[in-house]
């Protein structure tokens, strides 16, 4: 464990002690999450960092800790790099199957991260209120309520049942092994975590759903993923396609299975002989050379530009060139990129499933019913895609519609004020 810098006591702002262990700095994802609330709440509260020592690099060239923080590294490399290497051997191809697997690394984060604060707590170190935010997934049940302090858990996003008219997509990403995820109502009951929280922060109706019903009294709304919307800046919309002027269609998103980059490709194939097509795509993953292959068998990798990971600065200048985002993910419990897309004024092309069926309407894009499969989705992508160039005054404002609920509902200022307000209101009480 690595200890920089005590915070001070202030009365006048809450004490936080924030869990995140996944939080790195120019990174997607989770662990982008965990850096948001901790950079963000650090300047504007006295805040306690708890983390994983494979973060502490990426956060050390940032200038962190900041203002009245402190950071607490917590090590299990000499578990986690030898069971990891192994998980990734038997599931190559299923980032979901990697993390449920890897979970066992997170309980000993936690049982180590509470011994060190509660020794902590005997030296005289105190905190008013405790919130773990990463990991996102309610099988991540930390038992930090022992500290006795008022704890928040979450944005949990969790709780997503396997899509059924995917089966093919499902067997590549080692679908069979999510009922093991059930197990986290034993560890729950085992843990007390539910029981002894004081609000849990619920993103999707799926994850409410496993709560146990005696403890949705505390349990609210927040989607968690947010927006830096000094990054994700709106801009016009560009000329609208035309037999002349290509479709500009971005895909972002990691290669795995469940996110469904082929059915876009193939409705690609199916449509670039009527319409002008460009796609950019990025991203990257061991599909990396399947998915190459795919679109060279369809004869379109001439269309496609595969520009491989990019940081968010990047994400945000191909969206302002984009047409449309299209993430047509079949089993997606957040949606990151769907959010960075509206706060650039860009309509959003998605499956109605999960975390999109809760953001996406036809009020800022379109989401494709999933009941029919691989081929109904592909259809609709067929015709969505040729609706912007037959009507491209609604996409446009569909566009313009998704920048002004991205600014009121998902930046990140307006996720921490929320926070701010949630800790004084427990507080009060």
């Amino acid at each position: 464990m690595i200890n920089l810098k005590i915070v001070p006591i202030n009365k006048s702002k809450p004490r936080v002690l924030l869990s995140a262990y996944q939080c790195v700095p120019r990174m997607e994802a989770v662990s982008q999450i965990g850096w948001q609330w901790y950079s963000r709440l650090a300047q504007q509260v006295p805040t306690t960092l708890v983390t994983h020592i494979r973060n502490r690099t990426d956060i050390l060239k940032t200038g962190a800790p900041f203002a009245d923080s402190e950071i607490i590294f917590i090590d299990t490399e000499w578990f986690a790099k030898p069971y990891y290497k192994t998980i990734c051997k038997l599931f190559p191809y299923s980032e979901h199957a990697r993390d449920l697997l890897f979970s066992p690394d997170f309980f000993l984060f936690d049982w180590l991260a509470i011994r060190q604060l509660k020794s902590r707590q005997k030296a005289g170190a105190d905190w008013d209120i405790i919130h773990a935010v990463t990991p996102v997934s309610p099988m991540a049940l930390t038992r930090l309520h022992t500290l006795k302090k008022p704890i928040i858990l979450g944005p949990w996003n969790g709780g997503l049942k396997s899509p059924t008219t995917f089966p093919e997509i499902m067997r590549e990403d080692s679908g069979w092994l999510y009922p093991i995820r059930s197990l986290g109502s034993l560890v729950n009951l085992i843990s007390g975590t539910t029981k002894h929280a004081t609000t849990i922060l619920t993103a999707t109706q799926a994850t409410l759903n496993i709560v146990p019903k005696r403890h949705h009294s505390h349990c609210r709304y927040l989607i968690e993923n947010g927006v830096d919307l000094n990054v994700f800046t709106p801009t016009p919309w560009p000329t609208p396609p035309s037999a002349d002027q290509p479709l500009n269609i971005l895909f972002v998103g990691r290669f795995q299975p469940f996110k469904g980059l082929p059915m876009l490709l193939e409705a690609i194939a199916r449509l670039h002989t009527k319409q002008p097509i460009k796609l950019t795509v990025i991203g990257d993953g061991i599909l990396r050379e399947k998915w190459h292959d795919t679109a060279k068998e369809l004869n379109i990798n001439h269309l496609v530009k595969w520009m491989g990971p990019k940081p968010s600065v990047e994400i945000a200048k191909q969206l302002h060139i984009a047409h449309v985002l299209c993430l047509p993910s079949v089993r997606e419990s957040g949606g990151a990129v769907l959010l960075e897309a509206m706060a650039c004024a860009r309509p959003v092309l998605t499956i109605k499933y999960g975390g999109p069926a809760e953001v996406v309407d036809d009020e800022v894009g379109y989401a494709i019913p999933p009941d029919g499969g691989t081929e109904q989705v592909i259809n609709a992508l067929v015709e969505s895609l040729q609706d912007i160039a037959i009507h491209p005054e609604i996409w446009k404002k569909r566009g313009k519609n998704g920048s002004q609920k991205a600014i009121q509902l998902y930046g990140w200022d307006a996720k921490i004020r929320q926070a701010l307000e949630l800790y004084q209101e427990i507080l009060d009480v």
